[in-house]
């Protein structure tokens, strides 16, 4: 009896330290953990009692997102104004399902639980109104977001535009997007409704096609090819051979140019900058072969590709295999100089090579946030810009500059030229296992001294399909933001 009575007692014993652990886990080491999970429905409940603070677009009178009072238990509606116009953007904030986007990464602004807004809070509160957020100004043109979806129209794929010199984002559209409205609804019903419909549609309109999906880049890479080929040595003028198809190898296997062209009408030789304007598949081939992966590689890096670049929503940095990868591989070395292979990147990725050599060697960490004011009205942050790093010297980025103005001066992107305006850009037809080639088109202008970058891409060559190329698809949209940015 007693040895039963014994083992019953170590069993509680057990069962209490286990109790015992898991309380103190669950309050202690947890505790910061569950509190901020967004979707906790206790802390979203307690957060419908306070005013949510605004999101605004760079103008401060274009409204993204608010609060508006109700009759109802819960005492505040999120709304936004503008639907899927921004709904990648600021994200949803819903009883149901948590927060995503500006919505998630700003909630302690925007539900006003920030340290720094405890003097507003203790006046708020000694006048006995409820706790009032902050609201969040962001970087986004409303003109340039409003144009840019125009541009892009229904044609599936994304458009960033971007301040080279400070890393401002001024717009950023993604086909297809989301109304969040539906999200944010009290009503239950309506909430499982669109997110059912929302996360069981194939085209993923909760991912953003601009910065969170990943896609070959094509031959917009060969802007991180021709900076790694004049950062190890190679200038404008290096002359390569340029035979019609390129024999890779440890293969059979060739690499052939777009269309099976031969480039400059089969002239025996060719130089880089030549190679850059016509997109000479073959020469980049041979150019990716004589670098060698690791100075590929290390030059994708430098850019933020296989990094981690802050941002304020989610973030898909480009791709590209190490270095160890080609080791036994060297075709797959040909194709990833010319964006093919296991290269991915996505249009905010590109944007930020090319605001690269735009700024003269300098890349610009991006950001959507410019200033936060507590509900007084009073500026309590700016976000300034800040450096991600130098992937290229100031020389090479002279070099380049001039490389793309000839892309568009007289090589494969001149639909993008602007009477009167210096534009330097590089298009790219990127093929794929799923599809028709994606068009795609990175710029900035003026190219002596920029002041807007824009990145594109069309996903399966748009209303173009098999014949889709970077030129013909993407660069006419590129132009549209060009033109309507440098007018502001």
């Amino acid at each position: 009896m007693d040895r039963q009575i014994r083992r019953l007692g170590l069993a509680f014993l057990a069962m209490f330290v286990l109790l015992f652990a898991q309380v103190n886990y669950v309050q202690v080491f947890a505790a910061n953990r569950l509190k901020n999970n967004p979707a906790n429905p206790r802390i979203l409940l307690s957060e419908y009692k306070n005013q949510r603070g605004e999101i605004l677009a760079r103008d401060e009178r274009t409204v993204l997102a608010r609060s508006v009072p109700t009759n109802g238990s819960l005492k505040y509606l999120r709304v936004y104004p503008h639907g899927s116009l921004y709904g990648q953007l600021t994200g949803y904030f819903s009883l149901i399902y948590g927060r995503s986007g500006l919505e998630e990464s700003q909630n302690d602004w925007l539900s006003g639980t920030s340290s720094r807004l405890i003097p507003q809070t203790l006046v708020d509160e000694l006048l006995g109104r409820p706790r009032r957020g902050a609201t969040v100004v962001t970087t986004i043109d409303p003109s340039l977001q409003r144009t840019a979806a125009q541009a892009l129209g229904p044609l599936p794929g994304a458009v960033v535009a971007m301040n080279p010199r400070n890393g401002q984002i001024l717009a950023m559209v993604s086909n297809p997007s989301y109304d969040p409205n539906p999200l944010a609804s009290h009503d239950i019903a309506p909430q499982r409704r669109a997110w059912h419909r929302l996360t069981h549609d194939p085209n993923q309109p909760l991912v953003p096609r601009a910065n969170q999906q990943l896609y070959p880049p094509g031959s917009t890479f060969k802007l991180v090819t021709a900076s790694a080929a004049l950062e190890n040595g190679m200038t404008p003028d290096t002359r390569f051979p340029n035979p019609s198809v390129l024999d890779l190898p440890q293969t059979t296997n060739t690499l052939q140019n777009f269309g099976g062209e031969h480039c400059l009408g089969g002239a025996p030789t060719i130089t880089l900058a030549q190679a850059l304007t016509v997109s000479c598949n073959v020469v980049f081939g041979e150019i990716g072969l004589q670098l060698g992966a690791e100075k590929l590689v290390a030059q994708a890096k430098k850019y933020g590709f296989d990094g981690t670049i802050p941002f304020e929503i989610p973030f898909a940095e480009g791709r590209i295999p190490n270095a160890a990868a080609f080791k036994d591989n060297l075709p797959l070395v040909a194709f990833s100089a010319i964006g093919q292979a296991s290269v991915l990147a996505n249009p905010l990725q590109m944007a930020l090579v090319t605001s690269a050599i735009a700024n003269h060697g300098v890349e610009m960490l991006p950001h959507l946030v410019k200033e936060i004011r507590d509900s007084s009205g009073k500026v309590v942050e700016t976000v300034p810009p800040q450096e991600y790093g130098q992937p290229i010297s100031p020389t090479t980025a002279a070099e380049l500059t001039q490389m793309m103005v000839s892309v568009v001066q007289e090589g494969t992107g001149t639909a993008a030229q602007i009477p009167g305006v210096s534009v330097a850009g590089k298009t790219g037809t990127a093929q794929h296992p799923g599809g028709n080639p994606h068009a795609w088109f990175v710029c900035f202008a003026p190219s002596q001294h920029p002041k807007l970058v824009v990145a594109v891409v069309v996903l399966d060559g748009g209303s173009l399909g098999s014949e889709a190329t970077g030129g013909a698809v993407a660069a006419p949209i590129a132009k549209a933001v060009l033109e309507a940015g440098l007018a502001r």
